[in-house]
């Protein structure tokens, strides 16, 4: 038994060819997951015709053929340049975002060599986000989630693994594409630049350093964000930054009938969405007054829904399998056989949230008995999974918005395994 965890540990932590296999497992996964044909529904319906139709030239416009901003406009903006070559077809969506799994997984297995110290750290890392059902059913889908995670990889690999003004203002190119995609994306810079302002001595004197590094990674994301919003202003005739669903997006989490998670169905929001006098802004305008004003009347609901929010957040995972009950052949073909990959994604999903939790105390202790200072980089992966955490608590909680930070609860969980193996190795090298 000794020796045959020695052997697999030594495969996984220092075989030649284990990073090929990892990453042929994983888009081996990704691949026969396009193979399941899913036909855009829902949201991916909308962002799918929107690209086909920017695609073709005719911009980027509403139901009614006007000109919106209600969705940013990021994914189906670089899904339109795919689309001109190929055609409006769901297997360019899949092919796409294969390719953006490629290199997620390599930003994924990096980020874990570097948060976590080690290759064996890296690998465990790449394994688990390789096998996780629930990254593997979202390639398919012409939704945001796997191009905006691969735009959130890269943002932070950026940060971690690379120095200089050249790369301060190609993230800062990254981080306004990412924004185009979802809004609150800016909230990454403040914390990109904290950890690496507090990880090193000096504080004071690299203070100047940092505000400038932020000043120049703001000017370029302004630089990919401003001609969108200079659209806005003429299409739409006020200033909107991004896009218009913010009023909608707060008063479907705080209503009534709110319960932590979105809720279309409520009788204001009904109400709201049954007038037929309001325009884009208008509409967006009333239902952030109306959510303000439930808000302002019910605070003691508004804190008490909080802890709701948040687990509804966190707690289920599988989503992306949604869209096979009601698009693809293969769940019509085997619906026992997607309930128990549910189930089993659900059980991975769990194993890989304790681990993350369980390894924050353990790195603390680590680090305080090496000598070390407790802000550094491995901080990184709870500040990403805190900031959907924030957003959720004041909006609504919904399981598909902490996708992007899996990667990074992957890297985490990962460093932990590596830790345990490696010391019931070494314990078995004694015996």
């Amino acid at each position: 038994m000794g020796q045959t965890l020695h052997r697999a540990w030594a495969w996984l932590a220092e075989g030649r060819r284990t990073v090929i296999v990892l990453f042929a497992l994983a888009l081996g996964l990704r691949a026969l997951a396009i193979l399941a044909a899913v036909e855009p529904t829902s949201d991916a319906a909308w962002y799918f015709s929107r690209a086909a139709m920017m695609a073709q030239g005719r911009g980027y416009l509403g139901d009614h053929g006007a000109p919106t901003a209600y969705w940013p406009p990021g994914w189906p903006l670089a899904l339109s340049l795919v689309l001109r070559i190929s055609g409006p077809s769901i297997w360019a969506v899949g092919l796409f975002n294969l390719a953006l799994s490629a290199a997620a997984g390599w930003f994924t297995l990096d980020l874990g060599r570097r948060l976590g110290g080690s290759e064996a750290a890296g690998r465990i890392t790449l394994l688990l986000w390789a096998v996780y059902p629930n990254a593997v059913l979202y390639v398919p889908l012409a939704l945001t989630e796997v191009f905006y995670t691969t735009l959130l990889l890269a943002l932070c690999w950026i940060a971690v693994a690379r120095s200089g003004w050249a790369w301060t203002i190609l993230a800062g190119l990254v981080l306004g594409l990412a924004t185009l995609v979802k809004a609150q994306s800016l909230i990454m810079a403040p914390l990109l630049l904290g950890i690496a302002w507090l990880r090193a001595p000096a504080l004071r004197q690299r203070l100047p350093g940092i505000v400038g590094q932020g000043l120049v990674m703001g000017a370029a994301a302004l630089l990919v964000i401003t001609p969108w919003t200079m659209r806005n202003h003429r299409a739409l005739g006020a200033w909107v930054f991004v896009s218009t669903n913010g009023g909608i997006t707060l008063l479907t989490g705080n209503n009534d009938s709110a319960r932590g998670t979105f809720t279309p169905d409520d009788p204001v929001v009904k109400a709201l969405d049954a007038r037929t006098d309001l325009g884009e802004l208008a509409y967006d305008a009333q239902a952030k007054a109306l959510g303000m004003d439930w808000i302002k009347a019910h605070p003691a609901r508004f804190i008490a829904l909080m802890p709701a929010k948040f687990v509804r957040l966190w707690g289920p995972d599988g989503e992306g399998q949604w869209a096979y009950e009601t698009g693809s052949w293969a769940f019509a073909a085997a619906p026992h056989a997607f309930l128990a990959l549910r189930l089993a994604n659900q059980a991975w999903y769990w194993a890989l949230l304790a681990l993350f939790v369980a390894a924050f105390p353990v790195m603390i202790r680590a680090r305080r008995r090496a000598g070390l200072g407790l802000v550094d980089w491995w901080l990184l992966p709870y500040g990403i999974a805190a900031y959907p955490s924030l957003i959720a608590v004041v909006f609504s909680g919904q399981s598909r918005f902490h996708y992007p930070a899996m990667p990074f609860v992957c890297i985490m969980a990962a460093w932990l395994i590596a830790r345990l193996l490696l010391a019931r190795d070494r314990a078995a090298a004694l015996r």
